[in-house]
């Protein structure tokens, strides 16, 4: 389920069975590396989607957490987000970024972080990117099975 009306009335019609959010972590900056930090949105947000399409009625997959890069407040902000999600049923939490510097930050989160490093779309062709997003979800299914088996 996504962030969009017709998906909240599913969720709030089905809620105690969806027990999972999904919170993309994207950052933003207006130097250098503006266009590295676009590609990491667009790769996650493919990412992030088809995980979504995936585990449709387990998962919710909430808007894109956007943050100025190199921003101390950002972790502050994550947890008041995070601590919402826990007390309104949510089990798990799972944040999805390529950008590494959250896995410095990443004890200070009750929620689990995936980081995965970003891939350059922009120049594949259509069943390259095909692929490689099968092949990277693949790889987070079995991750997400693995957490929810814990229980």
């Amino acid at each position: 389920m996504k962030w969009v009306a017709a998906d909240v009335e599913m969720y709030q019609k089905a809620a105690e069975y969806v027990d999972t959010a999904i919170v993309p972590l994207l950052p933003v900056s207006f130097g250098a590396d503006m266009k590295q930090n676009a590609s990491m949105a667009e790769f996650i947000g493919i990412i992030t989607t088809q995980l979504e399409k995936q585990f449709k009625g387990r998962i919710f997959l909430f808007p894109d957490f956007v943050y100025i890069k190199g921003h101390e407040a950002s972790i502050k902000a994550l947890k008041e987000w995070e601590d919402t999600l826990l007390d309104k049923q949510f089990k798990h939490v799972f944040y999805i970024t390529s950008d590494s510097s959250w896995r410095q930050q990443e004890k200070e989160l009750t929620g689990n972080l995936l980081w995965m490093p970003s891939l350059s779309l922009e120049h594949m062709q259509e069943q390259q990117k095909v692929a490689i997003v099968e092949d990277q979800v693949n790889q987070l299914l079995s991750l997400f099975t693995e957490k929810w088996q814990e229980e």
